[in-house]
């Protein structure tokens, strides 16, 4: 099988490290966009039209696809800042523009009429009436809605041979229909379909009761264990489920949420999800490989959502108990572009031992010197400090999170290499434990007997 028939994994690019590191670790095309037209304002923030269109050199020049984000909704007041929007990111030749109003796919259409146009799960496309609606305007892509199921998609592609379809299968969830929530419009002002989502749904609420007649109000006490996240969806996972999905044989893309996470999670999540394709056309499909890797990932646990099962009939798409937990791991350190040095992300000493995770199909030179010492074991590779030296020469016992000294390596390693510990080290480095801080260490679920064939 040739790559141009293998289904597209794209990866989110929140700024522009993260969008070099998605296409470094494994993503086929990433999306991102560059302001507050875009549904992720933060990490629109992060882009400029300079440092976006490096991006899309960067990506194009080995081969890669960028995906502009203009999906918010615009007011009467808006549109002909959205026509001057859209003229500019056309001049940087993006191999798409990701919208969800129909007003705006007219715009695409008319000022930039050689881009295809990707229409936002925000627009809830659900069935094949919806999508033809949208296929006749010109879009050429339609992101699904996250609550379609697979049976859905098949008959959406059956009836529109030509449009391709692209499914979220990793990521935070949100709890309203498609995004469409008001919870943060309500209590702080921030809008979540104008892209400054406050992220209400998931903190812990307290129940009250009210008698109107008295005036009285007393807070209703809840049952142990239960908690008070009653609005925290969990992260969506579908890592087990990929040889499903493209035995299906009508998904075209699929796509991992997170713009404003971590680079670790960028990394680790698209590395994982390209294995997962790769080992599938491969004949080498092995879920428990993959789960692995993500529940080192910080999350809010995991639900495989809805894609093979209709929303009625979840029960355990909510994470009531606390509002995120700790991976498995702690990234230590991100290797610079230059691979020459390291920036610390966790406290690390001379002595430590920390694990090597490398960009996809990279390679490690095994050395020994006074530096440190690289070696492979069972399979995996790690980074042993004998000295912590920055470029400037100064010498250090410790490296703190946040220090902005570059640090040399023992030898050269690919570009955005990370280095990452397990959490339980990296608690007790910072003389933390899981009772001492405020999220949880259990870990996500685990697929099943059944998932793992």
């Amino acid at each position: 099988m040739t790559d141009q028939n293998k289904v597209e994994l794209l990866a989110p690019a929140g700024n522009l490290e993260k969008l070099k590191i998605a296409l470094n670790y494994g993503a086929d095309a990433v999306y991102g966009g560059t302001s507050t037209f875009s549904l992720r304002i933060r990490s629109g923030k992060e882009f400029d039209m300079e440092s976006y269109a490096e991006g899309i050199a960067y990506a194009h020049a080995r081969g890669k696809k960028v995906y502009s984000t203009v999906n918010s909704f615009p007011f009467n007041s808006q549109m002909k800042l959205y026509e001057n929007h859209i003229a500019k990111i056309a001049e940087l030749k993006p191999d798409a523009l990701i919208v969800s109003s129909p007003g705006v796919v007219k715009i695409a259409n008319r000022i930039a009429p050689d881009i295809p146009i990707h229409l936002s799960t925000q627009a809830n496309v659900m069935n094949a009436m919806d999508a033809e609606v949208y296929y006749d305007l010109g879009v050429k892509r339609i992101i699904v809605a996250r609550e379609i199921s697979l049976k859905d998609c098949e008959a959406i592609k059956h009836h529109l041979p030509d449009l391709e379809l692209e499914i979220f299968v990793h990521g935070s969830m949100c709890f309203a229909y498609s995004g469409r929530c008001l919870i943060s419009s309500l209590q702080t002002g921030r809008v979540p379909n104008r892209g400054s989502c406050a992220n209400d749904c998931r903190f812990p609420y307290e129940v009250y009761a009210h008698n109107p007649e008295s005036g009285t109000t007393f807070r209703l006490d809840e049952e142990e264990g239960i908690g008070t996240y009653i609005m925290n969806a969990k992260d969506m996972n579908m890592a087990s489920h990929i040889d499903e999905i493209l035995k299906s044989g009508v998904i075209d893309s699929l796509k991992i949420e997170g713009r404003t996470k971590s680079p670790y999670y960028a990394a680790v999540v698209t590395k994982a999800y390209r294995h997962a394709i790769d080992d599938f056309y491969a004949n080498d499909f092995d879920a428990a490989r993959y789960q692995a890797e993500l529940n080192t990932t910080q999350n809010r646990g995991f639900t495989d959502a809805y894609l093979l099962s209709r929303p009625f009939d979840r029960s355990e798409t909510e994470s009531n108990e606390f509002s995120i937990q700790y991976g498995t791991h702690q990234v230590a350190g991100l290797v610079l572009e230059d691979g020459l040095t390291w920036k610390c992300k966790d406290k690390t000493c001379v002595g430590d031992s920390v694990e090597i995770v490398l960009p996809l199909d990279a390679t490690v030179e095994l050395v020994d010197n006074e530096i440190g010492k690289i070696e492979e074991i069972e399979g995996k590779y790690w980074l042993t400090f004998k000295k912590m030296l920055s470029e400037s020469g100064k010498e250090f016992e410790c490296i703190h999170s946040g220090d902005l000294n570059n640090i040399l390596l023992p030898t050269k390693l690919p570009g955005y290499t990370i280095l990452r510990r397990e959490i339980a080290e990296a608690l007790e480095n910072k003389g933390l434990t899981e009772s001492s801080t405020p999220m949880k260490q259990e870990q996500a679920v685990k697929p099943t007997s059944k998932d793992i064939k």
